[in-house]
């Protein structure tokens, strides 16, 4: 017989292809570096992105992606299967961060909130049906922080696709917060009821019109949840935001718990405990 020509090799089969998107705002320039196009179509992280790349489970336009390739905005990026199912695998944490612990990495002694992601701290309620597994706490990292003497809910995360939505440069999710507060007015007066007596021009700077480390803060909204308490809903995170906004008008922080991010709210969930962000939730 004849000899028959090689049969070329299988292309990894593609199940997401993702060209311009109109709803998506494309970086300025008429290309951009992949993994950062990447990112801004929600396929995944930077990071992530570099990995895939690597691996081999991008093309662009046809042809196999090289790490740092400039691509034009109307490239067409497909995505192998071994990408999306490696995504499917990674968790999304939600805990109930108790004082004293820290967000990110330990700090003077103090442990991150991680470590007490641990099957004997998972909720009972948590009706999720994934299992615990040591793989889960590989690149297991938090979207956004919470300081050290707060509580309430933070978002740990292996997917860098939520990351990037909660506290990418662009996002716009709300989070917010309880905290209580003492007041001292210019008389030297206090009382339980400081509502009663914090200046209401005040209250409006919280709202709009302070600064932190020279940059104009962005709107937020502020209101008395009860006489002691006021509700922060903010769509920015510096650090001790909320303390040091106090701080400018007056207020001294006493106690302050995050109850919400986005769509996704703490609800009873115990403080130290966990549990996983179920399928149907979204921020």
């Amino acid at each position: 017989m004849p000899d028959q020509p090689p049969k070329p090799s299988p292309q990894p089969a593609a199940t997401r292809i993702r060209a311009a998107d109109p709803a998506v705002p494309p970086s300025t320039g008429s290309t951009v570096r992949l993994n950062k196009r990447m990112a801004e179509l929600g396929l995944c992280s930077r990071r992530e992105a570099d990995d895939w790349i690597a691996r081999g489970w991008v093309r662009v336009n046809g042809a196999p992606a090289v790490m740092g390739q400039p691509v034009a905005l109307n490239a067409r990026i497909e995505v192998a299967r071994e990408a999306e199912q490696q995504q499917r695998q990674q968790v999304t944490i939600l805990i109930n961060k108790p004082v004293g612990y820290v967000s990110g990495q330990a700090e003077d002694g103090h442990e991150p909130a991680v470590v007490l992601v641990q099957p004997q701290n998972r909720w009972r309620e948590c009706n999720s049906r994934m299992r615990w597994g040591h793989e889960q706490l590989r690149g297991l990292a938090p979207a956004g922080r919470l300081d050290i003497d707060s509580i309430g809910l933070l978002v740990l995360t292996q997917d860098g696709r939520v990351a990037r939505h909660l506290i990418g440069e662009d996002s716009e999710v709300e989070k917010e917060y309880l905290v209580r507060v003492t007041y001292r007015s210019e008389q030297g007066a206090e009382s339980s009821n400081v509502q009663a007596i914090f200046p209401p021009e005040k209250l409006a700077l919280l709202c709009h019109g302070l600064s932190l480390d020279g940059e104009p803060l962005r709107p937020a909204r502020v209101e008395w949840q009860n006489p002691e308490q006021l509700r922060f809903v903010l769509k920015e995170g510096k650090k001790r935001q909320i303390r040091r906004m106090c701080e400018q008008v007056g207020l001294f922080v006493t106690g302050l718990k995050r109850v919400r991010i986005g769509m996704v709210n703490l609800g009873h969930l115990p403080v130290g405990q966990w549990r996983y962000l179920a399928p149907h939730e979204r921020f």
